[in-house]
């Protein structure tokens, strides 16, 4: 067989109408849509429309799209059980479980049909703000908060997680942070995701296990090393020192460089605005000047672009959200995308199957009795 390329490094396993990148040029776009425009145009509901179904949702469809994420939104009670019993367990090993947990409770789970994932589909984007915001008002000894109906979904996760209703300029760059991370093409956890819809197991499989492929460090979590380090420094000055003696130890400075783009990654111009912007008025620029230097560094230095995660590390801080919670994020945003492409691979679906090329023994090994060996 012909040797392929380590992790399947520029292999193409699909076709795909969701997502172009062009990691050359520093292209992102959903369904023919530039992430720019996405990032100052549209809502993230807007965004989950798209990915869904191609295009852009007329009003009346955004209204009930809308309608129904906040009709769904409540969790079944045996999973605010289990949240509860959790107790200080990783977050994203929690959300797990819980994603998992959903399908017991849904009448319709062992329905594979288009219309019935499509519900679940929209159940899954529902619940799974309600689970990182339940659980983490539990684990901390609060009252769980009730979803505001009249709040869209950034507002309302921000509302449920800390009690207290954002201005519309902290819902605004939250909204923009769940646009920029909402579908990336195949990475790792959106690939999983898509093998095991191919066997036709549900959407609910389908979803935990993105979940569980995003929990990785090597995929989820690098805006959770940003922030500890840029908190560990405390200064700019002490931040490039520490950025200094890490590369002298050939340690890896996270949210630097990507495995696809080799210019600009897109998603980080916006993220670096809203850190900015939201940092001003937490009283968190320094987060933001901080990484501006460290960036400037990189890229003067080892000619590394700051990626996603990088300048989402300080936004997410300065909007209140804690650290750990950061990949959990991640995935209420991503939970998107995935469905997205769950939903696509049902609608044309052949079992994933690659071959691995053979590197063992020599085939036909004589047996050696036990004594012998």
């Amino acid at each position: 067989m012909a040797v392929t390329g380590a992790g399947l490094e520029g292999i193409v396993a699909a076709e795909s109408r969701i997502c172009y990148i062009d990691g050359d040029a520093g292209i992102l776009s959903y369904q023919g849509y530039n992430i720019h425009t996405l990032a100052e145009k549209a809502t993230f509901e807007e965004v989950i429309y798209l990915l869904w179904y191609g295009r852009l949702p007329k009003q009346t469809e955004l209204d009930q799209l809308k309608a129904a994420l906040v009709a769904n939104r409540e969790i079944p009670a045996e999973v605010t059980a289990f949240l509860k019993s959790a107790g200080q367990a990783g977050p994203m090993d929690v959300l797990r479980t819980a994603v998992s947990m959903l399908s017991l409770y849904d009448k319709e789970a062992k329905d594979n049909s288009i219309e019935a994932s499509e519900k679940k589909a929209v159940k899954l984007m529902a619940q799974t703000p309600t689970i990182v915001t339940t659980f983490d008002r539990l684990r901390n000894g609060k009252a769980v908060v009730p979803g505001d109906p009249g709040l869209g979904l950034a507002a309302n996760f921000l509302y449920t997680l800390t009690g207290k209703r954002p201005d519309d300029v902290m819902e605004r760059a939250f909204d923009v942070a769940l646009i920029l991370h909402a579908d990336h093409e195949l990475n790792a956890s959106t690939f999983a995701a898509r093998v095991v819809a191919a066997t036709l197991s549900d959407i609910y499989s389908a979803a935990t296990a993105g979940v569980a492929a995003l929990k990785g460090p090597l995929h989820g979590g690098a805006n959770e090393d940003v922030i500890k380090m840029l908190l560990e420094a405390g200064s700019a000055d002490k931040a490039l020192d520490m950025v200094k003696n890490r590369l002298a130890n050939k340690i890896k400075i996270p949210g630097f460089g990507h495995r696809v783009y080799h210019t600009t990654d897109p998603r980080a111009t916006h993220l670096k605005a809203l850190s900015e912007e939201i940092g001003k008025r937490t009283g968190h620029v320094d987060l933001y000047l901080t990484s501006k230097q460290i960036e400037q560094y990189m890229k003067e230095s080892k000619n590394l672009n700051a990626n996603v995660d990088f300048y989402s590390a300080s936004t997410y801080y300065s909007l209140g959200i804690p650290i750990d919670l950061f990949t959990p994020i991640f995935a209420v945003s991503r939970m998107s995308g995935w469905t997205a492409h769950v939903l696509e691979q049902y609608r044309n679906n052949r079992l994933i199957r690659p071959r691995a090329d053979y590197t063992g023994l020599p085939v036909g090994q004589p047996w050696v009795e036990i004594s012998a060996r």
